[in-house]
């Protein structure tokens, strides 16, 4: 489907149940298949990047049987994957790029990696540098500081494992690093050079380790010290909970269209730092209930408000992917919405801050575009109707822009994009609003 067009829609209301955490989804994935012993995965996210992930592991000789719809046991590799040379295509998917790129650099075998053109172009330098100061083989086979990868066995002869890694550019270095490390046995410490960014995204990594029977010390978030002889062991059983990234769509159209709207699969016992979008939209004047495993949202306002919800100027480094969907929440607010310390957009799916400007622009927003932040100002008449958005292959541009259909009919271009992590977004979407 080339395009999708959404009439304008007015109201709200209903139970969402979320697909699993794309970030969750991978890491155990990967921990499953570093594990000793067989590893039942319950409500794994089905998407272009889980995909890509598990074809990967399979390539890699882990043994992957699928157990119904979103369930899986994978065989673990207790740390020695049994293929030592692959080609390995990863498509677009940062979180299986990034963290299997520390691994394979200590699996001893050969490994081309590569992905779409995108992923040509998004830096992974950073890791590879840290990786090299341990012994790691692993050269640039197109651009400098990008993928694709030739990795060869590396020569490690260190007893304890010292390295620095910059942690400003992407927290997906850092969480590659600690994932990987424990296959060597060796006591490791990681020092972080600069300040960290999208730490709950380390705090998720280190969570789901430990359910894996690995613990990591840290210190103020710039040491990490992870002891010697720690492997990875099989849970038995392990699920994963809902994407806290996905809920932020629904609960923005509860509080836009009045609600209430439920999102269920996170509650205030989340590991995931997105669950915080909660707390911005309360900021902005969300009425937010919240228990163990859900989330509601809603806006009770009246026929005469005519901007009933409010500007926030937020620092959104513990919310990178949820702080997308505030940024066409500021649309339906007064005042202008300063969102900061999102620099790290600009190296994802695509530079999602000048993408993001661009796009609120189509539909008559004023906005200033920093080098890591983005101020929004909705326009004074309404928005314009009939915007054609454009997503650039970007599965949250995509789900964003469909809250702008609360005001006018919108036209979203490519809208197959959500594949990547939320393949039936847009009949979820309609399932829960009307005119």
């Amino acid at each position: 489907m080339k395009w999708l067009d959404l009439p304008v829609v007015r109201k709200a209301q209903g139970v969402i149940q979320l697909p699993g955490s794309k970030s969750i989804s991978n890491r155990i994935l990967l921990l499953a298949a570093l594990a000793q012993g067989t590893t039942h995965v319950h409500d794994l996210l089905i998407s272009d990047d889980t995909s890509y992930m598990l074809k990967a592991l399979s390539d890699l000789g882990v043994t992957i049987t699928q157990t119904g719809e979103s369930g899986y046991q994978i065989v673990g590799a207790g740390g020695c994957f049994s293929v030592k040379q692959a080609e390995l295509f990863l498509g677009n998917a940062g979180t299986a790029f990034r963290s299997l790129t520390a691994v394979l650099a200590l699996a001893g075998g050969r490994y081309c990696m590569s992905g779409v053109a995108r992923m040509h172009e998004r830096p992974i330098g950073d890791l590879v540098d840290a990786l090299r100061q341990i012994g790691a083989d692993i050269q640039y086979l197109g651009g400098q500081g990008c993928p694709p990868l030739q990795i060869n066995p590396a020569i490690t002869r260190q007893k304890e494992i010292h390295l620095t890694v910059k942690g400003d550019v992407s927290s997906q270095f850092l969480s590659g690093l600690l994932l990987a490390l424990p296959m060597t046995g060796k006591k490791a410490v990681i020092d972080v050079s600069g300040t960290l960014i999208s730490k709950p995204y380390v705090t998720l990594t280190l969570a789901q380790m430990k359910r894996f029977g690995v613990v990591v010390e840290h210190v103020s978030w710039q040491k990490f010290i992870l002891p010697a002889q720690q492997f990875y062991s099989s849970p038995g059983d392990i699920r994963v909970e809902g994407d806290a990234s996905s809920a932020s769509y629904f609960l923005a159209a509860g509080v836009i269209g009045g609600g209430p709207v439920r999102v269920k699969g996170v509650g205030n016992e989340s590991v995931q730092g997105d669950v915080h979008f909660a707390d911005a939209i309360e900021e902005m004047g969300a009425q937010i209930r919240m228990g163990e495993y859900w989330i509601e949202s809603s806006f009770p306002f009246s026929e005469t408000t005519s901007h009933p919800l409010h500007e926030i100027d937020l620092d959104c480094n513990h919310i990178p992917d949820a702080a997308m969907t505030l940024a066409v929440v500021a649309l339906f607010a007064k005042g202008t919405t300063v969102l900061r310390n999102i620099g790290s957009w600009r190296l994802k799916e695509t530079d999602r801050l000048a993408a993001m400007s661009n796009e609120l622009q189509k539909l008559g927003a004023d906005t200033e575009e920093g080098e890591d932040y983005l101020c929004i100002t909705p326009p004074k008449n309404g928005l314009k109707s009939n915007a054609a958005i454009d997503t650039y292959d970007d599965h949250r541009m995509a789900m964003c822009f469909s809250l702008a259909a609360f005001a006018v009919p919108i036209r979203i271009n490519d809208p197959g994009c959500v594949s990547k992590t939320f393949p039936d977004y847009f009949e979820q979407f309609k399932q829960i609003v009307w005119s």
